[in-house]
């Protein structure tokens, strides 16, 4: 190949060709069409080697094979069929993704379901907005302890959207809310955000971080410390499930006398 090929060959590597795969594409658009050896030749690489190269363009729809042994020649295609190169490859890996996600239910099926419970851990405030994320997941009522004030402060323009992208996904929830003027504001919004909710006195009952119970699962976000927690166990989430029943029915108990007080 040429020394001022170069600069071609690596605009190809870094489009993923291998550099033997560039070497013997630009000798073949060179030549035009040639038999192995001559391109081989040209390419200044080994007949066998040049013969997988040219088995691999053909494949690639960048070279085509004319006539038959021993006087089989290989026709370099219009270089715009790197184009249909790549198209062929978003189709393909369309196909994979579809086939990926009718499969990942299936899979998830038998994926450790006796093994120990699975924590994850993400830090900042992105990190704890993937917990919250992970919660439109849910397929039942999510149950949730939690401080409203806490949530505004840290992404105003977030939750708003998160309840009722929510909503939208039909999941419900069930939240004890610690009194204060941001919690009696938003469950104005309780019916249309598909929410029920019981407000506690802060001086008794103020907590944070939040923790969401939903599923097998347990969110804990810490906005203050930046910090989310994910625990994934059966076990510890049927646990968790009876402990909010308890505090539900105090809740309830108490919401009525909380709403009726100046916040």
């Amino acid at each position: 190949m040429d020394p001022k090929d170069f600069p071609l060959q690596n605009n190809l590597m870094a489009m993923g060709f291998s550099e033997k795969e560039a070497t013997v594409y630009i000798s073949s658009l060179e030549l035009g069409k040639g038999t192995v050896s001559q391109i081989a030749r040209k390419a200044a690489i080994n007949r066998t080697t040049a013969y997988h190269i040219l088995g691999s363009l053909v494949n690639k729809g960048l070279v085509v094979i004319s006539g038959k042994e021993p006087k089989q020649e290989y026709v370099a295609e219009p270089p715009e069929k790197i184009i249909n190169m790549f198209n062929n490859y978003i189709k393909t890996n369309e196909n994979y993704i579809k086939e990926a996600k009718e499969l990942i239910p299936k899979l998830k099926s038998i994926h450790n379901v006796r093994g120990r419970p699975q924590i994850r851990f993400y830090e900042g405030k992105e990190g704890v907005k993937q917990v919250y994320e992970d919660t439109l997941t849910s397929h039942e009522a999510i149950r949730a302890f939690a401080h409203v004030e806490d949530n505004n402060e840290a992404l105003p323009q977030y939750f708003p959207d998160y309840f009722f992208r929510r909503a939208a996904k039909k999941i419900p929830i069930r939240a004890i809310f610690v009194d204060s003027p941001d919690a009696r504001e938003l469950i104005k919004f309780d019916k249309v955000q598909m929410r029920e909710t019981a407000l506690v006195p802060e001086k008794d009952y103020a907590f944070s971080p939040e923790i969401n119970i939903y599923d097998n699962k347990i969110m804990i976000a810490s906005w203050r410390e930046e910090l989310g927690i994910t625990i994934e166990s059966q076990e510890i989430a049927r646990a968790m499930k009876k402990i909010f029943e308890l505090a539900w029915k105090e809740a309830k108990r108490q919401d009525t006398a909380t709403r009726q007080r100046k916040p």
